[in-house]
């Protein structure tokens, strides 16, 4: 099931309602058309006592693309940086724990955009990519252009001995190297898309 975040509220997209429905509380919608969905997006943005939406139709990946069609869609590319002692590296950007991650460019490979992304994020040079993570969705707003980011994230390793430098001019302040299970700081003041790739990397 594909999810999306809408800052710390979820769209959720499926093809079996009957199982979904008795098991969660929400806003519930089999998919029909795409202006009609487009309409239901713009009305979930402002419905901020709904935490959760659940779209459904028989083929999953016709009804995302559709949903996709809603937003200018961007693509991005970041990393969990791993050092030899199991630490990995989490920053602050906007006052929030955040993981390093951008834009792809024109032409440029995930695993391409992830490593120069990280590398001007945190200051770090000779990273490698271990493995693929996952790819989360979330949407955010600029003026009128509502817009959803794909970022697909990778464990990166890290063999140096700095401590990295954070690139003020993206409004990262401070970077740190954490244990994993000492994460409940980063809980506190993150985004949910942060809280699942550190999840799925048994991090938390």
């Amino acid at each position: 099931m594909y999810k999306v975040f809408f800052k710390d509220r979820t769209v959720y997209f499926g093809d079996n309602f009957s199982k979904v429905f008795g098991r969660n509380n929400g806003l519930f919608y089999k998919f029909n058309n795409l202006q009609e969905l487009t309409e239901l997006v713009h009305a979930f943005y402002d419905l901020k006592r709904i935490d959760k939406l659940f779209i459904f139709h028989d083929d999953i990946l016709t009804l995302f693309d559709e949903f996709k069609a809603c937003f200018t869609y961007v693509e991005a590319a970041g990393g969990v940086v791993m050092r030899p002692d199991k630490t990995f590296l989490i920053m602050k950007r906007n006052g929030l724990w955040d993981l390093p991650k951008g834009k792809l460019e024109k032409g440029e490979s995930n695993e391409d955009a992830a490593i120069r992304e990280v590398e001007e994020e945190t200051g770090l040079k000779g990273l490698r990519i271990v493995n693929p993570i996952l790819s989360t969705f979330h949407t955010y707003q600029i003026t009128e252009d509502m817009r959803l980011k794909k970022t697909k994230w990778y464990e990166m390793a890290y063999d140096g001995d700095e401590e990295g430098t954070p690139q003020e001019e993206e409004n990262i302040t401070e970077i740190r190297w954490v244990e994993k299970g000492k994460t409940d700081f980063i809980r506190k003041k993150t985004y949910p898309s942060v809280l699942d790739v550190l999840y799925i990397r048994d991090l938390l």
